[in-house]
């Protein structure tokens, strides 16, 4: 059965959820129980993504590394498992393996912009992010100027700790993350 084909007469449960068939056709999420189905990123947002998880885990405390699109279950009751753009969790954890992981493993999400999510990451997200718990999220916007907006979890909804381009430093797990925002969307862009 294709994902297209899943029936939605109940919420999905993460039994569910595990069992459904893998795809690379589409982005898949569940959502209060309910599937949750978009394309799958361009090529430059996908550049985008490996080069911030990159640049991330090259300067983080080495208890911490950067990944991409992991699934990570915010929910269990309703069902919510989002795949974050890219996620920071503990190393061990990712060394591991596992197939998902929970929201309190994750101390930053990252979304990056594009038409088919920019509702989705400014708006439900951040709603859900903030609640779970996430300490920090950060919204990229590859809209010409390149901007990261950082927002940091302050008596259970986000605060706005600023609007960043051209280059980003970013106070983060003890450390100051500096990025280039405009070197992110060029090919042969910022490789250290």
């Amino acid at each position: 059965m294709s994902a297209l084909e899943w029936p939605q007469q109940q919420l999905l449960t993460l039994d569910d959820w595990a069992e459904l068939p893998e795809t690379s056709e589409f982005h898949m999420e569940v959502v209060e129980g309910v599937l949750a189905v978009s394309p799958r990123p361009f090529p430059l947002h996908q550049l985008v993504l490996g080069r911030v998880a990159y640049l991330l885990t090259r300067q983080l405390p080495t208890d911490l590394v950067a990944v991409n699109e992991m699934e990570m279950v915010v929910r269990t009751v309703p069902l919510t498992v989002r795949s974050p753009d890219v996620l920071v969790a503990p190393t061990s954890l990712i060394q591991a393996n596992p197939p998902r992981i929970g929201v309190a493993e994750v101390p930053l999400a990252v979304e990056v912009l594009s038409p088919g999510t920019k509702r989705t990451d400014e708006h439900d997200k951040f709603r859900e992010y903030a609640a779970a718990g996430i300490e920090h999220y950060w919204i990229i916007d590859l809209e010409q100027p390149v901007s990261l907006r950082a927002y940091r979890l302050v008596e259970g909804g986000y605060a706005d700790f600023g609007e960043h381009t051209g280059s980003a430093a970013l106070e983060f797990a003890g450390t100051t993350v500096k990025l280039d925002l405009d070197a992110l969307i060029d090919a042969r862009g910022q490789r250290s």
